[in-house]
């Protein structure tokens, strides 16, 4: 009974120990937005979307760092402990929890005590639609995008599934898994965007940044200027973990110009899509590494290449 108990001590920790998918913060948190349903009649899965889309899934540095999952900032009045980043301006003040739990919990409360939240509990408990539209409407979030961003989530994941559970009209047991073939279609065609990327589409930030995938690693496009101290605080990786991802040696001497491609996860041990590809005149280790998402390292055992030795140009990489 003790390493029962021991394992589920430990769970939270291992969970964010790593990146966690949409499908595992649902599953994570549910039980809690369902409750809160129950209590403050706020629809479950618009809890559950706004949790998904403000804490990237819980891996933003605003959910692991002060378990805030719903970018709360302090407002007047907040007594509670603090935390400070970069946001609408530099270094705002956001509230920072003891648990996931009791984020959500603020985040019932916080929308049931403001006024300009009133007449979103007027609407039908079922109306998720209305819902997300009326919490941008009374300015919860500057994004323009923000009430259909909202929907989507709750589209792409069934989450009216927990609405219906909340009101005794649907068991847990029959809840449908969702098709992760079928969200990357949604990605594909809600979001894709101007450039017709080659790189499948696997999420949007709250900022409306598009995170793709290379190899099922995912990663996103850098902007001109941001730095890797930046882009690892932006998305909640520690900045060491964040150089390994990238084979970043000295990140200090490294600014990222437009279109760089920087990648969010750690890269894989193989490409199995992908053929034997030619080196071209001036490629290096990591920039055959980045462009197929493999690790240096299994680049080198698969091909024979010593430590140190130099790609030359004709040479054929193989990559699985």
């Amino acid at each position: 009974m003790k390493k029962v108990l021991l394992l589920f001590a430990l769970l939270p920790l291992s969970l964010f120990a790593q990146r966690i998918t949409p499908e595992e913060y649902i599953q994570t948190y549910k039980d809690i937005a369902i409750r809160e349903m129950k209590t403050h009649k706020i629809p479950a899965s618009i809890t559950l979307a706004q949790g998904l889309l403000e804490s990237g899934a819980g891996n933003s540095a605003l959910a692991r760092e002060a378990k805030n999952h719903f970018g709360i900032k302090c407002h007047k009045g907040w007594e509670g402990d603090t935390y400070y980043m970069d946001d609408d301006e530099k270094n705002e003040c956001f509230r920072k929890y003891k648990s996931p739990e009791e984020s959500f919990k603020d985040h019932s409360e916080f929308l049931c005590g403001r006024s300009r939240y009133a007449a979103l509990f007027d609407l039908d408990i079922t109306d998720y639609e209305g819902w997300a539209k009326g919490l941008k409407a009374a300015g919860y979030a500057t994004n323009p995008k923000y009430a259909q961003l909202l929907i989507d989530r709750i589209n792409l994941y069934e989450l009216t599934q927990y609405d219906q559970i909340a009101l005794g009209l649907l068991k847990e047991s029959e809840v449908e898994p969702v098709d992760p073939e079928v969200v990357e279609e949604y990605f594909e065609l809600a979001y894709a965007p101007e450039d017709k990327s080659v790189f499948p589409l696997a999420d949007m930030t709250p900022e409306g940044r598009f995170i793709y995938e290379n190899n099922k690693v995912r990663f996103v496009f850098a902007k001109e200027g941001e730095t890797p101290e930046k882009l690892a605080e932006a998305f909640g990786i520690k900045f060491k973990r964040f150089c390994e991802y990238n084979c970043l040696k000295h990140p200090e001497e490294v600014i990222f110009h437009s279109g760089d491609v920087v990648y969010l996860s750690k890269l894989r041990n193989r490409n199995w899509k992908a053929k034997p590809y030619t080196v071209q005149e001036g490629e290096t280790l990591r920039d055959v590494a980045l462009r197929f998402a493999v690790k240096p390292k299994m680049i080198q055992t698969l091909n024979g290449i010593n430590e140190g030795e130099r790609l030359y140009k004709g040479q054929v990489i193989r990559l699985r």
